[in-house]
């Protein structure tokens, strides 16, 4: 057996062998990088509370934007109605000008039944933003507004020569801020449609320069 003495390694030596490959370190770098992004994109530092008002909140977006369609179908719906019976106060009552020509109680029991039905489509409203309501209110209080019109009407047909003149004005009076209620809600309308991705949209009555109503703004539907 030899007498050399075996050298035993010194503490560097041994810290050399003990330490890892060197392509281990940029693993673990990427790896921790990684764990990280994966943590960022899963976790969500929101509270419950603050979870449960977002996703409420979400929902009514969601449900004004689905209202915005029904009630510009409604709108359209509506107007259609009330084309002859505006048609007809139109030569009754010419804006701006002298009565013209009675119409018979007949006639103005069909703008009744017409402006009934209008009356009654806005009747029962669902729950909606601001926006919307505003919407709604303007056109619910036009149809109103032309329904008490004809009421005025037809009571100057009743009324004698004495009283038919001031009834037949105020029921001008009437069928002009129905037309100027109802173009609040229509330009309001108009807007909530751009808003939520439709374009324009215009659901405006008929209407004569001097009646102070809105009216639609020129732009192609659906623009």
């Amino acid at each position: 057996m030899s007498n050399r003495t075996r050298t035993r390694p010194s503490g560097r030596d041994s810290a050399r062998r003990a330490a890892p490959p060197r392509w281990i370190y940029p693993a673990l770098a990427v790896a921790v990088a990684a764990g990280a992004l994966l943590g960022a994109v899963t976790s969500d530092p929101r509270s419950e509370t603050q979870k449960r008002i977002d996703a409420m909140q979400a929902a009514d977006v969601q449900r004004d934007a689905d209202q915005v369609v029904a009630l510009t179908d409604q709108a359209r719906r509506v107007r259609d109605l009330l084309g002859s019976t505006l048609a007809g106060l139109y030569t009754a009552l010419p804006p701006g000008k002298s009565p013209g020509p009675l119409a018979t109680p007949g006639q103005a029991d069909g703008w009744k039944a017409a402006t009934r039905q209008a009356v009654t489509e806005f009747a029962s409203p669902p729950s909606a933003g601001t926006a919307v309501n505003v919407a709604r209110g303007g056109l619910s209080a036009g149809a109103r507004q032309l329904d008490l019109a004809v009421d005025t009407y037809a009571a100057a047909l009743k009324a004698g020569d004495d009283q038919r003149p001031a009834l037949l004005a105020l029921a001008s009076r009437q069928r002009d801020n129905a037309i100027a209620s109802w173009s609040i809600g229509a330009t309001e309308l108009d807007l909530l449609n751009i808003d939520t991705g439709h374009g324009h949209q215009h659901v405006f009555l008929p209407s004569a320069p001097d009646q102070g109503a809105m009216t639609a703004d020129g732009e192609r539907e659906g623009t």
